[in-house]
């Protein structure tokens, strides 16, 4: 009833540092209706603020928020990420820390943001150090690119892969993977929970924390098409592939470059995402 060692959330957090470059080479951005969502719930506009970006990763949603007007300081606690920001993004400022125990000033943000991180702090700890960072009236705001299951190829997809680490590691739960977009998954027999609603992730995003403040959420659908090489090279970058190995991941891959072409003859991938915002606001 255990989770297999190599895919403790430990090692899933660390295994980016080993494919920063791929990482930002691959993964998907995040749509301008996004960030005007993100402005509309916290009922303050991003032009101005200072936004404090935690989990930064390679800054794909740093340089988003520096793009809207905000004056915009990073925080991302692995090496190879933060190394790979800077390469990317030298005239931004990063520090490097955790959300759990941020290096910043008391009530010294606007907004504090977590795209695609909040899944990897402890909201135990990193709710009231967001509130101790944050003014009044300051928004916490997190969010997570989810796949579209509705749409019947990705739901097709989502199954082989949960299929394919139960199979190479299975326990009496299923393997407990998880995606970077912010949802535990067990596998075969919790194989609905990939059918992850708005609700249902909102209600668990601040599990474990002292009291769950006051929030809203919304989702903004978005897509963009990529060659099936960029389809897949994105798969392959998320933690459970990743500490998976190079010759566990290449054959699923390879597998699954197949069935993509028979959908996709043309080579072009068509990604559907759901973004699902969460803002709490500080009193």
């Amino acid at each position: 009833m255990t989770t297999h060692p190599r895919f403790s959330h430990t090692t899933r957090a660390h295994s980016f540092n080993t494919a920063a470059a791929q990482y930002a080479a691959n993964r998907p951005s995040y749509p301008p209706a996004l960030f005007t969502t993100l402005e509309d719930l916290a009922a303050r506009p991003l032009k101005g603020a200072q936004v404090i970006d935690v989990g930064a990763g390679t800054g794909i949603a740093t340089t988003l928020l520096h793009a809207r007007g905000a004056d915009v300081i990073a925080v991302e606690p692995g090496e190879g990420m933060a190394a790979e920001f800077r390469r990317a993004h030298p005239d931004i400022p990063l520090v490097r820390g955790t959300g759990d125990a941020l290096p910043l000033a008391t009530a010294s943000a606007d907004f504090l943001t977590y795209a695609q991180s909040w899944h990897w702090t402890n909201p135990a700890h990193s709710l009231p150090e967001a509130f101790r960072v944050l003014r009044p009236g300051g928004a916490l705001a997190l969010w997570w690119n989810t796949s579209a299951l509705d749409v019947p190829w990705i739901a097709a997809q989502a199954q082989r892969i949960d299929q394919y680490f139960e199979d190479a590691h299975p326990t009496e739960e299923g393997t407990a993977t998880k995606t970077e977009e912010g949802a535990a998954t067990k596998t075969p027999k919790d194989t609905e929970s990939r059918r992850r609603t708005a609700g249902f992730l909102t209600e668990r995003a601040f599990k474990g924390a002292p009291e769950p403040p006051p929030h809203t959420h919304r989702v903004v659908r978005w897509s963009r098409q990529v060659p099936v090489d960029t389809h897949l090279a994105n798969i392959g970058s998320h933690s459970a592939f990743l500490i998976l190995g190079e010759e566990g991941t290449d054959a699923f891959l390879a597998e699954e470059r197949t069935r993509l072409l028979e959908t996709f003859p043309d080579g072009r991938v068509e990604e559907v995402y759901d973004v699902l915002v969460i803002v709490a606001t500080r009193s």
